[in-house]
Formats: C-alpha cells, structure tokens, sequence
C-alpha cells in the first residue's frame, strides 16, 4: 500500500476557494492521510479571549489558557472544514484529534504545554485506509504523564511523526508557498545538512524552519520522499523544493 501524508497549512484553510482546490487534488489520491494546522483561527480566539499571542521558532508559546484555545480550533471548526471541503470533493474524509482512540501521545518539550509526538498508533491508521477512508488529523494530543491538559504539537511535526509512523512513500508540506527560497530564488533541492545553516542564517525563519526540520526527522524516520511547496505539487512530481537526506559520513578505514 502507496501512503502519502499531506500536511495542509492552517493559514490557508480561511479561504474556501484555496481549500476546494485542495480537496478536488487529494481526490484522485489514496490512500492518503492529512494534517492540519490553524494558527490564524487560533490567533484571532486568542486574541478575543485577551490572551498573548507568542512564537518561538515557528512554534507558539502554549499556556493552559492558549492549550484550551488550540484544542477548541483544531479539534472543532478547523478539522470541520477540512473533512466538509474533503466530502464536498468525493473524498471519505473522517476527522480525528490526537485523543481519538489513542491515536496520538505527546510529551512537553518546554513552551509550557507545546509538546512532541512521542507514539503513534499507526495500526489505527491503517486501518481507516484500508476501509477506503482518509483521516484527517488535529494535532493536539494527551500528555504521556497523564496531565489532562492537552499539548499543543506543531503540525508539521506531527505530520512527519506521523508519516515516520507509517513508513509513508511521500509527506507533502502544503501551502501557498511554491517552496524553499534562497535570495528570492526557489530551490528545487535541499539537504538536510543545510537546514541548520539556512536557520541559523536568517534564511529559513518562523513557519518556515518548523517545516524543514520536520522534513529532516521525517526522512529520519524512513520516509522515503519529502517536499515542501503548494499546490502545484499534485500537478508535477518535480514542483516544490525536495528534501533530501544528507549522505552518511564515510567510516575511517
């Protein structure tokens, strides 16, 4: 079984239009899995609710307070509107969040309830593909220690956990990007190695450096292929900028 993961970019998800387009591509694949973001919801409730608005790195800064904001976006009206955009396009999308049948476990990695995939129950997955359905992830899970707050997971990461999980053929990081930038000019490759200096250099910033460190743990993982760009890559399999992982250094003799 062929599976693709595709990481659906949260800002994009406020226009209808660029999700009907999305949905009438991932309809001619499958099986397939998705993941969501939904920071600018997130950030709008946020704001209503008088709470700060904080990014680190990409990721958001999580209070209980902002823990509870993200889960009620994530796992209520964004999800909605993937799996509705989805089934408007003939795809049998199901919608689930971390929580759902143990799907997700995450543990704190500071940010105060930001946490990271620690366990995917991949044979739940699997499963759903092989009713003919396509889950639709909300990247929020339970704490591995119990704790019954639940962590906010950047969803690029946990779409590569997810993929790694699966042993995915192909991760999609989809947005309104056509891919990786340098000096205005779109790179159709990146290694791996240079992920760290394209950060440390100002290059790679914010939503950005979430997606291409998510790109190098996925192929870590064993993900046989990796891309990052919009929605172009359904209509070409060189579109995007593909990562790939660096060459392992050679052993003295």
């Amino acid at each position: 079984m062929i599976i693709r993961v595709v990481k659906v970019g949260g800002n994009q998800l406020d226009s209808p239009e660029w999700l009907a387009r999305l949905a009438g591509a991932l309809a001619r694949l499958h099986p397939l899995v998705v993941v969501h973001g939904g920071g600018k919801a997130v950030d709008r409730l946020s704001s209503q609710f008088g709470l700060p608005v904080e990014k680190h790195e990409g990721l958001r800064v999580t209070s209980p307070e902002t823990a509870a904001v993200v889960e009620m976006v994530l796992a209520g009206p964004a999800n909605r509107a993937v799996v509705a955009g989805l089934r408007r396009a003939g795809v049998d999308a199901v919608g689930l969040a971390g929580v759902d049948g143990g799907l997700l476990t995450a543990r704190r990695v500071g940010l105060d309830y930001v946490g990271e995939v620690a366990a995917v129950r991949s044979g739940l997955v699997e499963s759903l593909l092989l009713a003919g359905l396509t889950p639709v992830i909300a990247p929020v899970a339970p704490a591995a220690d119990g704790d019954h707050i639940p962590l906010n997971v950047n969803a690029d990461h946990a779409a590569a956990a997810i993929a790694g999980a699966l042993r995915a053929d192909e991760l999609l990081f989809v947005s309104d990007v056509p891919g990786v930038t340098v000096g205005a000019v779109p790179q159709p490759v990146v290694a791996t190695s240079e992920i760290e200096p394209l950060v440390a250099g100002g290059v790679a910033t914010g939503g950005m450096a979430a997606k291409l460190r998510a790109a190098a743990q996925a192929l870590e993982a064993g993900v046989r292929a990796v891309r990052i760009g919009d929605l172009g890559m359904f209509e070409s399999a060189t579109a995007g900028t593909r990562l790939l992982a660096a060459a392992p250094s050679p052993q003295p003799a």
